[in-house]
C-alpha cells in the first residue's frame, strides 16, 4: 500500500480529487486532481526555480470536501494540507511558489508577506513532523 519516494521537499497531490463540489470530472472525463498534477509537473519541468520541489501523487488524501487538495511536506518541517484549488496553471504556480519558500525555511513556516496570493485562504491544516509539535 505504501510506495517509498524521495523524502525531500514535495507537493503530494490527490490525483483523484474532484474539480469542485459539484463536478467530479471535466468534459474530457479527467478528474481535477489529475489536471492539477499535470499542471504542477508541466510548470516544474519548464521553470528551474521549482527543481528542488518534487511533485508526487497519490489517490485520495481524504479531504474530499476541499477538492484539488495537496500536502506540502519536507523532513523535520511542519506539513500543510491545502485545498479548494482550481485544476489550472495559476493554482499550480501559486502552490509551487509557496513550496519554494517552504523548502528554504528552517521549520516549514513561511512569513505571510511571502505567501503568493493564490494560496491565501486555501490552508486546511498543518501537521507537525514526527517527534515534534509546533509552538
Amino acid at each position: 500500500m505504501l510506495t517509498r519516494v524521495d523524502p525531500g521537499p514535495a507537493v503530494v497531490v490527490c490525483n483523484s480529487c474532484r474539480h469542485s463540489r459539484d463536478a467530479q470530472v471535466d468534459a474530457g472525463g479527467v478528474r481535477g486532481g489529475a489536471r492539477l498534477v499535470a499542471a504542477l509537473r508541466r510548470l516544474r519541468a519548464h521553470e528551474p526555480r521549482y527543481a528542488g520541489i518534487a511533485v508526487q501523487e497519490m489517490a485520495c488524501l481524504f479531504a474530499c470536501q476541499d477538492f484539488c487538495t495537496v500536502h506540502l511536506r519536507a523532513p523535520d518541517k511542519i506539513g500543510y494540507v491545502l485545498g479548494r484549488f482550481g485544476a489550472d496553471d495559476a493554482a499550480a504556480r501559486a502552490i509551487l511558489d509557496y513550496a519554494v519558500h517552504y523548502a528554504a525555511s528552517d521549520d516549514g513556516r513561511v512569513a505571510y508577506a511571502l505567501w503568493p496570493e493564490g494560496v491565501k485562504g486555501h490552508f486546511i491544516t498543518r501537521i507537525p513532523p514526527p517527534g515534534w509539535i509546533a509552538e
